[in-house]
């Protein structure tokens, strides 16, 4: 059976990239974590990771295993928390929507930061209102949505937290890899890998191909960002990623390009009710995403 540990475990290898770095990070020997590693291992009959790799790269099923970690553990934080303290009344939840399937991973660190700071809110995060969050939001549904594209309204706020860049990511073998920036028309039928959103909702085909009326080849959905790049790498079509994403990939073949001689840049706000009755915690939570966002643009992606 899958554990709890073996969970946070291969948060620490992620977040560490090493072996020894993961072992600080779970309090525990070096020793003590190959032994929980290999017994995760025999229990799933796969290894998690390939031995030797600099930086650590995670297996197909150590991805799946970590997209797992990545949707249960801040459940598990919240929970924790809520059956220590008891309900406490609604002024103290917070409901969160994502518009984009890449955010989990980076939000991990601002729900730790969060309880730290309000340690008596109860906090869902969810991605069951991915394409009606804004919705969900004005009839009570979600306290907070992050999103790139606000609507103009009377009922929702939109507090702007940062600006993220969008670069197309290809292998290193391919003849876009050599460009300077990717114009529209170099996309033109080419088979573009994304998430398992419509086509139509995607920010490089509404800001980036629609308006120069650019149609791909194909589109190609796939669920994990780490698989997505491997199928990249193998030059099974192209995919277009905030930097956050671009940075898992690390040891493989790839180069990002920036879309246009400016690059794409998109915008990420925090939507919210005026009425809200939670507003200090909203608050909290959108000066934390504000200031994970700032990290997130200086780590550096890959070259490109």
């Amino acid at each position: 059976m899958i554990e709890l540990r073996h969970l946070r475990t291969l948060m620490a290898l992620k977040e560490s990239g090493s072996l020894a770095g993961a072992a600080k990070k779970r309090f525990v020997t070096q020793s003590a974590l190959s032994h929980q590693i290999k017994e995760l291992e025999t229990r799933i009959n796969s290894a998690i990771f390939v031995r030797k790799s600099k930086p650590l790269t995670f297996t197909h099923e150590g991805a799946r295993l970590l997209n797992l970690a990545e949707e249960i553990l801040p459940k598990v934080i919240a929970t924790e928390s809520d059956l220590k303290r008891g309900l406490e009344g609604e002024n103290q939840q917070l409901k969160l929507g994502i518009e984009c399937h890449s955010c989990f991973r980076w939000l991990m660190p601002v729900i730790e930061a969060f309880k730290l700071q309000a340690p008596d809110a109860q906090i869902d995060i969810s991605s069951r209102h991915l394409f009606d969050s804004l919705n969900a939001l004005e009839t009570g549904g979600l306290d907070i949505v992050l999103t790139s594209d606000p609507v103009p309204g009377h009922t929702l706020a939109y507090q702007h937290l940062f600006d993220f860049e969008v670069k197309l990511v290809v292998a290193n073998d391919n003849v876009l890899a050599g460009q300077a920036f990717i114009t529209p028309a170099n996309l033109a039928k080419q088979t573009l890998l994304t998430y398992p959103v419509p086509l139509t909702r995607l920010d490089i085909y509404k800001h980036f191909l629609e308006p120069a009326g650019i149609e791909i080849g194909e589109q190609k959905q796939c669920d994990l960002t780490s698989m997505l790049l491997q199928r990249v790498a193998c030059n099974d079509g192209v995919a277009a990623l905030p930097t956050w994403s671009i940075k898992e990939s690390q040891g493989l073949n790839l180069t990002s390009v920036k879309l246009g001689a400016e690059g794409l840049k998109r915008p990420l706000f925090g939507a919210y009710r005026r009425d809200a009755t939670n507003a200090n915690l909203i608050q909290k939570w959108l000066e934390l995403v504000a200031e994970e966002g700032l990290h997130l643009q200086r780590v550096p992606s890959t070259k490109g």
